[in-house]
């Protein structure tokens, strides 16, 4: 016999809750976690429950890219207003250029209401905002949520756009989000109620200007573009997709777990969250210290000094630290490369192990810098750790101090021996291959050291895949009092 359990009063008949009620039953307590590491399926997530949604559509993102990708789950949002679904949608206003008209368009729609956070007076020259409230406009909302009728949730690292999602032509990134059922969406849900209330929050209407529309007009978006012989091979795809055969057999494995939400306070984006409050502190408190391992997967890693003590502290008491973050060959942010770069010695004189991913493939073009947004190009995205092979975070959290100090971040903490364990062999198993291990030489030079096949191995003297004038820049950025920045 099948134990009741609670949901949502209004979604009592909801398809989405009827499907994972039986399954919540069997684990009380528990939220059943399923992990999207590849990128058609965790779009896929997102498009099937964007159609199952028959009541609330909450979504949360850093960026959202005005591609196929994007534009696909803009048609998607619209599709479940008119069939009488709640969407919120709340962007941060960093990434929006280009977007006000269609925001604009279907913020009309009497069940659509966008916000924006921390949002830029000058719509068009935005760098004149900066000049004139930069210790504002520097702090930004990097939390990615997308949650489904209060029944389901998507978190993890992963913004909106076709590099996130196996789409297009672009360099694609690594990435990790999770799909989680149970007590954990509702926490969630409140999270993103109280960053859509918060002050660093206005309506789209308030920031962007329109001319006078009909009110009886319907909300319609550009469908041209769907003829495209592209999204019509990647709708294709999507249908064969491993989730969606899965999802629609009832058949897609969930691990169940312990699970707690991690998100900072919105008041953060202002400067006025306290230190308390502040996510590092709260992951100390609630993950605790490692003991044993510790394994980071970061694609900004800029430890700064503070963080390089507490690491090296931790060696010291003989926890085995490895850390995997971007090549600079495959880092589209080379500034920030320079706030990791700098403390790599001695990092590795210590026992750090460290790994720097190259990037997807030779024949790809070269991830384009994107400045300090990085929002394009680059090949690891994820930002995970492990700790003890007990206790695995999956979130937007990178281990550089924007994160830290600047930006709000989110995340889920999942205590499950055997999918912590089952991620630091995946890590394992991926590093030797497709990454770059680091070690000193003789003379204390840094090498990086490719496997060419058992067991010969390639010694790089300096960053390989990169040119000259990238290595100069970096070598000029870590010597600049930036760090706080990156």
């Amino acid at each position: 016999m099948v134990e009741a359990v609670d949901i949502p009063e209004y979604a009592a008949a909801n398809r989405l809750a009827r499907a994972i009620a039986p399954r919540l039953a069997r684990h009380p307590g528990k939220c059943g976690i399923h992990p999207l590491s590849d990128g058609l399926d965790a779009f896929a997530a997102r498009y099937l429950l964007m159609e199952m949604a028959e009541q609330t559509l909450d979504v949360q993102y850093y960026i959202w890219q005005n591609d196929m990708s994007g534009r696909l789950l803009f048609s998607a949002l619209l599709d479940a207003a008119d069939r009488g679904v709640q969407v919120r949608l709340l962007l941060d206003d960093n990434n929006t250029m280009g977007l006000d008209d269609i925001l604009s368009e279907l913020n009309r729609h009497p069940n659509i209401a966008i916000r924006l956070f921390n949002p830029f007076s000058f719509r068009t020259l935005r760098a004149l905002g900066y000049l004139t409230d930069f210790a504002r406009l520097n702090r930004r909302m990097h939390n990615k949520s997308f949650t489904i009728d209060g029944m389901a949730t998507i978190v993890g690292g992963r913004n909106v756009g076709d590099e996130y999602f196996a789409a297009g032509e672009q360099p694609l990134f690594s990435d990790l989000d999770v799909l989680a059922i149970g007590p954990v969406v509702n926490d969630v849900a409140q999270d993103f109620e109280r960053y859509w209330q918060s002050k660093a929050v206005s309506p789209l209407n308030e920031v962007v200007e329109r001319g006078e529309q009909d009110p009886h007009q319907t909300v319609r978006l550009p469908t041209e573009w769907q003829e495209n012989d592209q999204v019509k091979k990647y709708l294709n795809r999507l249908r064969a997709s491993a989730f969606v055969s899965q999802f629609d057999s009832g058949s897609l494995t969930m691990t169940w777990a312990k699970t707690r939400l991690l998100s900072d306070d919105p008041r953060k984006g202002l400067g006025k969250a306290t230190r308390g409050s502040l996510l590092p502190v709260r992951m100390l408190e609630v993950i605790g210290k490692p003991e044993k391992q510790f394994d980071i997967i970061s694609a900004y890693f800029v430890p700064t000094r503070a963080g390089v003590a507490q690491l090296l502290s931790l060696v010291r008491k003989g926890v085995k630290i490895s850390i995997l973050t971007n090549s600079l060959a495959a880092n589209d942010v080379s500034i920030v490369h320079a706030g990791y770069a700098k403390w790599r010695k001695k990092l590795l004189r210590y026992g750090v192990e460290l790994y720097e991913l190259k990037p997807h493939s030779d024949g790809r073009d070269a991830p384009h810098d994107r400045g300090l947004t990085g929002n394009s190009g680059s090949s690891l995205h994820a930002k995970t750790f492990s700790v003890d092979n007990e206790k695995l975070f999956i979130g937007s959290f990178n281990f550089d101090p924007r994160s830290a100090v600047l930006n709000t971040e989110m995340g889920l903490v999942i205590e499950h021996p055997m999918l912590a364990t089952e991620v630091h062999e995946r890590f394992i198993d991926s590093i030797r291959d497709r990454a770059w291990k680091l070690r000193l030489d003789k003379w204390g030079r840094v090498n990086w050291i490719e496997h060419a096949g058992e067991p010969e191995e390639m010694v790089h003297k300096h960053e390989p895949r990169t040119k000259f004038i990238q290595r100069l820049l970096v070598r000029l950025v870590w010597r600049l009092p930036v760090e706080w920045l990156l």
